[in-house]
């Protein structure tokens, strides 16, 4: 298929395999063609009873002019011939007015028909109207009727004519085919216009939304082919920007996938050589421990401990992004100890300015605060955030603040803060988020995404408690519900 087909698709316009038949727009003309036209009929229905009505009265009338011609003769009497026009003028076979409730006027032909149905338009309730004109269509040619009324402008108590029904049906028969192709003409007008209003304000919107979603299903890595929402300010504009919303936040969450993909990728290639680096490491420094040196045999146990954290660190890498952690393996441990450890692995001086001379780190964290929690797990939550801290003072002068208590519910609460500038909005709306939540230029986002996970599997959380120029605070809490029960079994 050429690139304008598919533009044209990209655009709005039905899947392959849809006719236009099974489109929303041919439906919609059906439907309200079909509305209108039972519209019709049921305005329809009151008309043509309506027209029956007044064609009878219409008789009735032209009945009661022919009895005045009786009026003027003594007898109300009339010669055959004179009767017989004047029942020719009025279209009726026979005709009778009552007045004062004694005298008669009749006007007869030589041969009177059976009447086969009597209608006395005094009651004129509308389903009586109704059925009344029905039954005169199904009916047929022939029938012979008798229809009551009363005379115009007082002229009598009651007139009663007889007449053949043949002519008041074709009149109703006319009467409704003309509604019916004026009511056909109303309908296909009034349907057009209620289809091209619908088709542009509804239909078009419609099948741009779905015609976007094929084509950003078909490669939503393609930026082009994310829906630009229009300025509406109805539920077709609500639409398209949430459409607009989600087509970026999945393109956002499959670059991360990309880049977690290409993390995995680069971390499997460098993973063999780094471990058998730290092996060779590990060597060296067991040769170490047989140094006499009191220096060398004070910071040996540190080194070994940081190399066995390391091996075992970089057999776990690639388990972010592809599968979940390790349960953590609590055990008691003393706190200050392991800030201890975090802090010269950051590289940072145990007091006063860090080897870099500027930075200055401080532990307010009890010497007998012991933790219930995975050691490993911990300490790397805590080199993250301590180096994090040390990257946002980027080198320039500045403090950084660990301290730890226990809460009232015997949670173990952890800060660690800095005097650095404070975050950015944009890495505070994502900031536990890979790859979106980076605090700094050429950041990834995972050192605190990692911390998080491994705070949520022992129960607790991550937070930042405050970020401002001059003032950063971390918070991690860890819940030590199960301390007591661990000590109480050893």
């Amino acid at each position: 298929m050429d690139g304008g087909t598919d533009r044209k698709e990209k655009e709005g316009a039905l899947p392959r395999g849809a006719g236009y038949a099974r489109s929303l727009s041919a439906r919609l003309l059906v439907l309200t063609v079909l509305f209108i036209m039972i519209a019709e009929v049921l305005i329809f229905v009151p008309s043509i009873a309506n027209f029956r009505a007044t064609w009878l009265e219409q008789r009735l009338a032209r009945a009661q002019i022919a009895t005045l011609a009786l009026e003027a003769t003594p007898d109300n009497m009339v010669s055959r011939d004179l009767e017989r026009e004047l029942l020719r003028n009025a279209e009726a076979l026979a005709v009778v007015l009552h007045r004062n409730s004694a005298r008669r006027l009749v006007l007869s032909d030589d041969e009177m028909p059976e009447v086969e149905a009597t209608f006395d338009l005094r009651e004129r309730s509308a389903p009586m109207l109704i059925w009344d004109a029905f039954d005169a269509l199904a009916a047929g040619d022939g029938r012979i009727i008798r229809v009551i009324g009363e005379p115009l402008y007082m002229g009598g108590d009651i007139i009663d004519i007889v007449i053949e029904e043949t002519p008041l049906r074709a009149a109703m028969l006319r009467y409704g085919l003309n509604i019916f192709l004026l009511s056909l003409v109303i309908s296909i007008f009034t349907a057009a216009l209620v289809f091209l209003t619908l088709n542009r304000m509804f239909v078009r919107p419609l099948k741009r939304l779905t015609g976007n979603m094929v084509a950003f299903r078909e490669k939503p890595e393609d930026i082009g082919r994310v829906i630009t929402a229009s300025a509406r300010q109805d539920e077709i504009g609500i639409a398209e920007r949430e459409l607009e919303a989600m087509q970026r936040q999945i393109r956002s969450t499959l670059n991360q996938q990309a880049h977690l993909a290409g993390l995995g990728r680069a971390v499997s290639k460098i993973n063999h050589d780094l471990r058998n680096i730290l092996a060779s490491a590990q060597l060296i420094s067991d040769r170490l421990s047989s140094v006499s040196d009191p220096t060398v045999q004070r910071l040996a146990p540190r080194l070994f401990a940081s190399i066995d954290r390391a091996i075992d660190l970089c057999a776990k890498t690639l388990k972010f992004g592809r599968a979940e952690e390790d349960p953590p393996q609590r055990r008691f441990f003393s706190l200050a100890d392991l800030v201890e450890e975090a802090r010269s692995a950051a590289g940072l001086g145990a007091a006063g300015p860090g080897e870099d001379g500027s930075v200055r780190f401080s532990s307010e964290v009890p010497e007998g605060l012991r933790l219930y929690a995975d050691p490993d797990q911990v300490f790397r939550i805590l080199l993250n955030l301590v180096r994090n801290a040390a990257q946002a003072l980027d080198g320039g002068e500045g403090d950084i603040r660990v301290k730890a208590w226990t809460a009232a519910d015997g949670t173990a609460e952890i800060e660690i803060s800095d005097t650095g500038p404070g975050l950015a909005p944009r890495a505070r709306a994502h900031l536990f988020e890979a790859f979106s939540g980076a605090a700094r230029a050429g950041g990834t986002g995972l050192g605190l995404a990692i911390s998080a996970e491994l705070a949520g599997a022992h129960g607790g959380r991550v937070e930042l408690v405050e970020s401002r120029p001059g003032q950063t605070v971390f918070r991690v809490s860890l819940p030590q519900d199960q301390m007591d029960e661990a000590e109480a079994a050893q």
